[in-house]
């Protein structure tokens, strides 16, 4: 979402229910798609000219894709040129697109028909980054959590890597994998030792599920760790807590905060940084006018000795 276009209607989730996409099917589905992939050629070309890089595109881009191909639309021609010209400016641009499937993608889960759906929108990710042309690397990365232990956090690990195994090169070439935000689950460390050494899909580091799962290490040892998996810009996640910014102790901790104060750090990885608040591209523009109002501020009282 781009708050600030939304309010011109601009949006990339224009979505149905499945009885309405059973009642008017792939020609309804078609002009969804088409006005969804206007709306991300839209809010792409606002980030380049405001210099914001990088950005996740929603799953919900083209709607019930896992029941069409992109070419079985009737106006599919024209959605292609759409895609193909996203992924034409982002390359001309240097824009880092990646994607973060749905926690109910669920690549580890013992039931084999959660897996299947699992690898089906998995496939629809790598096939619609196909088309747009971006690279076959973590730099487009398709992010996923693994998101449960099932009672055995080891069997889980080796059942994940074995389903990577599943995935066509398009997706396994782009996945990535994010720790999580609850002390159960899945930490910087334990993804690397049961994913990364295992079957190379790179780490990616969030600082606020960090805090939830440091196994011991500090924020800058477990981006680090996560970095090293890295053979392409690794991707750092930088959240708040919304407790730090509302008095309300209702509030869960791992929710997010509207705005984000930081200072955002990338701890030496020279990783691009993804700020996840809820007010999106508005607290990418304060927290860069803030930390450029503060280094003006800094320079002023700079001096000089003989």
């Amino acid at each position: 979402m781009n708050t600030t276009l939304r309010e011109e209607n601009v949006r990339t989730n224009h979505g149905m229910r499945q009885a309405t996409f059973e009642e008017r099917g792939l020609r309804y589905a078609g002009e969804l798609a088409e006005k969804n992939c206007r709306g991300l050629r839209r809010i792409v070309e606002w980030n380049i000219d405001h210099d914001i890089r990088f950005y996740r595109i929603t799953s919900d881009l083209l709607p019930w894709y896992s029941q069409y191909a992109i070419d079985d639309l009737p106006n599919g021609a024209a959605v292609r040129e759409e895609v193909e010209a996203i992924g034409a400016l982002a390359a001309s641009e240097d824009v880092r697109l990646t994607f973060h499937p749905s926690h109910f993608v669920k690549l580890a889960s013992p039931d084999d028909s959660v897996v299947e759906n699992a690898v089906v929108d998995l496939e629809n990710h790598g096939s619609l980054m196909d088309a747009m042309g971006l690279s076959r690397t973590p730099y487009n990365a398709v992010n996923v959590h693994i998101g449960a232990h099932y009672g055995d956090k080891e069997a889980t690990g080796r059942r994940f890597c074995e389903n990577v195994g599943r995935l066509s090169e398009s997706v396994r070439s782009r996945l990535t994998v994010e720790n999580d935000d609850k002390s159960s689950l899945w930490s910087v460390p334990e993804l690397v030792d049961a994913v990364a050494d295992e079957v190379g899909v790179p780490v990616t580091y969030d600082e606020l599920h960090h805090q939830f799962t440091d196994r011991g290490l500090t924020r800058q040892e477990a981006a680090q760790v996560a970095a090293d998996t890295w053979e392409e810009t690794p991707i750092i996640h930088y959240s708040e807590s919304r407790r730090l910014h509302e008095a309300d102790p209702t509030v869960r901790p791992q929710n997010h905060s509207d705005y984000v104060r930081g200072p955002i750090r990338t701890y030496g990885t020279d990783a691009d940084v993804m700020v996840e608040a809820k007010m999106k591209e508005r607290a990418v523009l304060r927290y860069r006018k803030r930390e450029q109002e503060r280094d003006a501020g800094a320079a002023d009282h700079l001096g000089s000795a003989d």
